[in-house]
């Protein structure tokens, strides 16, 4: 049965669970996604670029093949679903302001990949591979190489050429980037060149490809919410044990004496910067491969429910111990692939 916006506030998630997608009522417009629409516009317009790529609502992150637009996910509309949405998956992907805008950034160099068909150039393909490679179920990445850029997290570059690009294209993008510093000894900076001679030559063209078609707006998506998320948490692996369970039960308490304690997931977020730092020492490993770590171990601290059992002290000591074993796990054991 259809719904008001409005009432989606009353709704328990129970009730919501049961509700067809396609019945959400839901709009883009007098939503935060406005501004933060328009301001990849202006970003996109700063650069020179006569190109807005149109958006709508569906039930994922995406960019279609052959339309240069964006299509972002339902729950970003309203702040109810939001809170859902982290409850069923445990994090809300572009859920706030600066993380929305990296992945719009990043799904704009899709669209206007689609837009001037750039993938058909020689260069293109020379420097990113074949985009008619077949997307993996999973990749596996190389946390050290220094051929792809660093923008979303899991190292998202190596998962396709297309999303090399996109994510190449994202790191241009973003104002105060300082790409050419930060990039000049790493391979990558190749592609980032490239990128950068594509832009200018369609510098205030318009597109070839102008469809404003919308796959999969939400008013055709006709499966329930608890289909949706039951589906996405067989997809990802979070109705399986995580690797870390056993050691995060030694590390951290789940007993109720110590249901005062601080939460796991908030002490592991306030040492964070210790751990990355420490195990860099140890371990000669990018911080950023040892933030993927620590980020996994508070995503599941926080879904066990564990609290600090320990002195803080000694939780910091031992999490430091982990973080390292883990890390160099994470690197050489190739334990790690993500989904697409």
């Amino acid at each position: 049965m259809a719904t008001k916006k409005s009432d989606l506030n009353s709704m328990t998630d129970e009730q919501l669970l049961d509700m067809r997608i396609c019945d959400l009522k839901l709009s883009i417009r007098e939503t935060p996604l406005t501004d933060r629409i328009q301001q990849l516009n202006e970003e996109l317009a700063h650069r020179g670029l006569k190109f807005s790529p149109h958006c709508w609502l569906s039930d994922e992150w995406f960019s279609p093949d052959g339309i240069p637009g964006i299509a972002i996910p339902f729950y970003l509309a309203h702040p109810r679903l939001i809170r859902l949405e982290r409850r069923q998956l445990l994090e809300v992907e572009g859920g706030t302001k600066a993380w929305c805008m990296k992945i719009l950034r990043h799904e704009a160099g899709h669209a206007i990949d689609t837009a001037f068909r750039l993938r058909r150039r020689v260069r293109y393909r020379r420097m990113f591979g074949k985009p008619s490679q077949p997307y993996p179920e999973y990749y596996r990445p190389k946390p050290s190489s220094r051929d792809f850029v660093q923008h979303l997290e899991m190292w998202y570059a190596q998962a396709h050429p297309l999303e090399d690009f996109a994510e190449t294209f994202a790191v241009w993008l973003r104002p105060g980037s300082r790409w050419r510093t930060r990039y000049r000894t790493w391979p990558a900076v190749h592609k980032l060149n490239i990128v950068d001679d594509f832009m200018k030559s369609i510098d205030g063209k318009r597109a070839h490809v102008k469809s404003r078609a919308k796959a999969e707006p939400i008013s055709k998506i006709r499966k329930t919410l608890r289909a949706h998320y039951q589906r996405k948490r067989e997809r990802y692996g979070l109705d399986f044990p995580s690797i870390y369970d056993d050691d995060l039960r030694k590390l951290f308490s789940s007993d109720a004496a110590h249901c005062r304690n601080p939460t796991a997931a908030a002490f592991l977020i306030r040492v964070r910067g210790e751990l990355r730092r420490a195990v860099a020492r140890w371990t000669g490993e990018y911080t950023y491969t040892i933030d993927q770590v620590v980020q996994e171990m508070i995503q599941r601290c926080r879904e066990l429910k564990l609290r600090l059992g320990a002195s803080p002290e000694d939780a910091k000591r031992d999490a430091m111990i982990l973080v390292a074993v883990r890390t160099t796990n994470f690197i050489h054991e190739g334990r790690h692939r993500f989904a697409i």
